[in-house]
Order: C-alpha cells, then sequence, then structure tokens
C-alpha cells in the first residue's frame, strides 16, 4: 500500500536526502540557472533543439513605420488645407505635396469628390484609380 511521503520522513533528520551535507548549496542539483548547459544538459540541445549557452542573433532596429492618409481624407480636409497654405488651387484642381502635410503614403480609402493633384512618396493601386477617375494626376517623388 502506497504511503505519505511526507508522513514516511517525519521524523527523520535528512528526508531521504542522503547525508545531511547533501542539499547544501546550488551544487548538489547541478548548478543555477543554465549551469552545465554544455556538459551534462547536452540532451536537451540534441533532443529538444534548445540552444545549450551563449547569445545569439542580434535585434534588428525598426524602421519607422510610414505616415499614411486616405485620399477620401485628403478630400474631405480640401478646404482646411487651401486655408492653412499646405494645398493649392490650380483652376478646378487641388495641389497637394504630401510631404508638407508629413504623408508618407496615399492609401485609397474613402470617396474623392474633386480633381487633386498630388504628390507623395507612395500611392495604393486604390487610390491612384480614385484620383485619375476623377481626372487628377499622381506625382511619385
Amino acid at each position: 500500500m502506497p504511503t505519505n511521503k511526507r508522513s514516511k520522513y517525519r521524523g527523520s533528520r535528512t528526508c531521504g536526502g542522503g547525508t545531511h551535507k547533501n542539499r547544501r548549496g546550488a551544487g548538489n542539483r547541478g548548478g543555477r540557472g543554465r549551469a552545465g548547459q554544455q556538459q551534462g544538459r547536452f540532451v536537451h540541445f540534441l533532443l529538444r533543439g534548445e540552444l545549450a549557452y551563449g547569445k545569439h542573433g542580434f535585434v534588428r532596429k525598426q524602421t519607422s513605420p510610414n505616415r499614411v492618409l486616405d485620399v477620401g481624407q485628403i478630400d474631405e480636409m480640401a478646404d482646411a488645407l487651401v486655408e492653412r497654405g499646405l494645398a493649392t488651387r490650380d483652376g478646378d484642381a487641388l495641389v497637394i505635396d504630401a510631404n508638407q502635410i508629413g504623408i508618407d503614403k496615399i492609401l485609397g480609402g474613402g470617396k474623392v469628390t474633386q480633381k487633386m493633384n498630388i504628390t507623395a512618396r507612395a500611392f495604393s493601386e486604390n487610390a491612384r484609380t480614385k484620383i485619375e477617375e476623377k481626372g487628377g494626376q499622381i506625382e511619385i517623388v
């Protein structure tokens, strides 16, 4: 019949740990942390593919994300941009330099209700078609 280990070792000096010197420090368990990875725990590396020790690789510095804006939002902000001097009117066309308003890429969301000539670093295909359907022009810098 199985016995409870707690009661089995009650009153015993070392509770089944051998001599009283055995459970001192970290030497009894092979060191602390990842000590001995390249020696006694080499099987972890072989069987599980865990890296044994050392530092590997590097963390790549992330580039700043593109600042984007939908062409529909530009259409809505057109009058405000002209008032602030960030866009101009050339006949019936609105002329915008996206760099001046801090935008890198123009996306195709929203409705385009007026002719726009936009200069930017990048355009999505949807934005390109919407601008050109209204008779506007795009220029990639």
